[in-house]
C-alpha cells in the first residue's frame, strides 16, 4: 500500500471511530465528510441544543502536498498521536492549528 492510500485509510478509520459517539445533549447529528477526491476529511456536529444552534467541526484533516494537515482537533484523543501510532511518521504530519512560527518547536512537520 502506498503512503497516500495508507494516510487516507488511517484518517477515515479514526474519523469513523469518532463518528459513532453522539453528544449526550440536544438533538445533534454527527456528520462524517470523506472527500477522497480533494483529500478533505471532517467530522462535524450539527443540530440544536434547546434554543442554541450547534454547528461545528470536531475533527478536520486535509492531505496537502503529500502530508497530513490537522486543521482542527477538538477531541481528547490527540489525533496526531493516533496517526503516529498507525505508523505515519511525525515528519509527515503538520499541526496546522498551531501558528506557523510555533510549528518548528514541535516534533511534527512545520509545513
Amino acid at each position: 500500500m502506498d503512503s497516500l492510500t495508507h494516510y487516507r485509510e488511517t484518517i477515515k478509520s479514526i474519523l469513523q471511530e469518532h463518528s459513532v459517539h453522539k453528544p449526550a445533549y440536544g438533538d445533534i447529528e454527527v456528520e462524517l465528510i470523506l472527500d477522497e477526491q480533494h483529500d478533505h476529511y471532517e467530522l462535524s456536529y450539527i443540530g440544536w441544543d434547546g434554543y442554541n444552534r450547534i454547528h461545528g467541526s470536531i475533527i478536520h484533516i486535509d492531505i496537502k502536498n503529500g502530508k497530513i494537515w490537522i486543521q482542527y482537533d477538538g477531541t481528547d484523543d490527540e489525533i496526531a498521536n493516533r496517526l503516529v501510532e498507525a505508523g505515519i511518521p511525525q515528519s509527515q504530519i503538520v499541526l496546522a492549528f498551531q501558528p506557523p512560527y510555533k510549528r518548528k518547536y514541535t516534533d511534527f512537520a512545520a509545513t
